[in-house]
């Protein structure tokens, strides 16, 4: 993954572990302000732009380390530390959103939407992920390079999908920002959602950057 300034920093949060945290920390908006490049948002922050490049390269270089060597083996980590843990994750943040949205609708600060965002992101994933399941990682294992073209095509046009449900969630929540006197549940809500957030990052780039480009060509 090749970084440069010209590249919209919408894509890059959404695409990139840990762009996300960087941009939040510079006070570079990637939802409302997705479309900017990198070098537009650098400089309206204040910073450089071969300086916030640098910065986010150091992500990519790190970002793949945890990838087992074997296909075999990144496919059991693709579903054990991702696949599963999304599920598992999704069934209790949407009751937990429900009511804070329920609680806390007359706050100026309440996430309203949120529920049905990730009720949305749920079915898309379990969709997904089961098809991932049942098809391409078997084809994968076999190692029938001929049959995968146009199902990782697939796949990566749904990562697409969730990338922008990825903006749609930074900005209901406002970046995951609590409001002064945050009960418990606000809290635990926006901590978990802001793992899975960033484990989905996590996950669609081992896919895309790892996985598929060990059938299709490109770099690994």
């Amino acid at each position: 993954m090749e970084l440069d300034a010209s590249q919209a920093v919408g894509k890059i949060a959404t695409s990139l572990p840990g762009a996300a945290a960087v941009f939040r920390s510079h006070g570079i908006s990637f939802c409302c302000g997705g479309s900017d490049s990198i070098e537009v948002a650098a400089e309206a922050a204040g910073l450089s732009p071969e300086t916030l490049v640098d910065e986010l390269q150091g992500l990519v270089d790190a970002a793949s380390t945890e990838a087992p060597d074997g296909t075999a083996d990144l496919i059991k980590h693709l579903r054990t530390r991702y696949h599963d843990t999304h599920r598992a994750e999704l069934i209790s943040l949407i009751p937990l959103a429900a009511k804070v949205e329920r609680v806390h609708g007359d706050h100026p600060d309440a996430p309203i939407g949120l529920a049905n965002l990730l009720e949305r992101i749920q079915s898309d994933l379990h969709s997904h992920m089961h098809r991932e399941e049942l098809m391409l990682f078997p084809l994968m294992e076999r190692g029938d390079h001929q049959a995968l073209t146009r199902p990782i095509e697939q796949m990566r046009h749904e990562h697409d999908v969730e990338a922008g449900h990825l903006a749609e969630l930074e900005h209901v929540t406002g970046g995951f920002h609590l409001p002064d006197g945050a009960c418990n549940s606000w809290r635990a809500l926006y901590a978990g959602a802001k793992k899975f957030a960033d484990d989905l990052v996590q996950h669609m780039h081992l896919e895309n950057e790892v996985l598929f480009p060990r059938f299709t060509g490109g770099p690994l």
